[in-house]
């Protein structure tokens, strides 16, 4: 791996075959999704029920990534990426008040701050500003990237982040992976000690957020499990798993 190399990857053409696979990385996007949901409820029962044992936490921090990966597969894939946001949109407006009453409960009803947004709309966002990108359509990349980036959203511009380094290294798998290993590298000098999720290593706290280097392997190394779940499975467990939390958290 050169400075060549590295250059002809972030530059690779916007435009996406009509014939062939249109990226390197990993297809097997049934697998993957499954392995976020699971990550993502071992998180948010974490989250929920056992906010100080880190090791919920942690297990957690595989999903955002691949779910920006699955959404960079699904831009270069989809027949029809306006009802694939829409999709998104749809279901972040639905799965909002289920979110709220599982972790934001106080600050809606009591506080009145209602600038805490479900994932979904980072993923809307994310997935706008790619399609802008993809697109050469700027005003809309800049249009989400500052929205997603300005307000209250998880992750703020990281998603963006990860699907232009899943994007522009389609082809360049482990140009892509390195990319991916820089992005979290800081997390290896960023932690502090005084945080309970933090992982300590001698007199040294490290950010949590270090473990989304565990997703890499199943990214950029592909995977034939042949493994087929409806889609519709995959938008249906988040406000479903939301709404089970919340109503568990109302009875205890």
């Amino acid at each position: 791996m050169n400075w060549n190399s590295i250059r002809a990857a972030l530059t690779t053409p916007t435009e996406v075959p009509r014939q062939g696979p249109r990226l390197r990385t990993n297809l097997d996007t049934d697998l993957l999704k499954l392995a976020a949901i699971v990550s993502m409820l071992i998180d948010h029962v974490g989250g929920a029920f056992f906010p100080e044992v880190g090791a919920f936490r942690w297990i957690g921090r595989l999903a955002f990534p691949i779910f920006c990966y699955c959404l960079t597969v699904g831009l270069l894939y989809t027949r029809n990426i306006k009802r694939y946001l829409g999709r998104l949109a749809v279901f972040a407006v639905v799965s909002q008040p289920f979110y709220v009453l599982a972790f934001h409960p106080h600050d809606w009803m009591v506080d009145r701050n209602w600038s805490n947004w479900n994932i979904f709309f980072t993923l809307f966002l994310s997935l706008l500003a790619m399609y802008g990108l993809k697109e050469r359509k700027w005003w809309l990349f800049l249009g989400a990237f500052f929205a997603v980036s300005w307000w209250n959203f998880d992750y703020s511009g990281i998603g963006i982040q990860l699907m232009l380094i899943f994007f522009l290294c389609r082809n360049h798998p482990k140009i892509g992976a390195a990319l991916y290993v820089l992005t979290y590298l800081p997390c290896l000098w960023g932690g502090y000690p005084e945080d309970p999720l933090a992982l300590k290593l001698g007199g040294f706290a490290v950010d949590w957020a270090v473990f989304a280097l565990l997703a890499a392997p199943l990214i950029f190394l592909p995977t034939r499990s042949g493994l087929k779940i409806p889609k519709w499975f995959f938008y249906a467990f988040y406000p479903a798993h939301l709404a089970v939390i919340a109503a568990i958290q109302f009875m205890l």
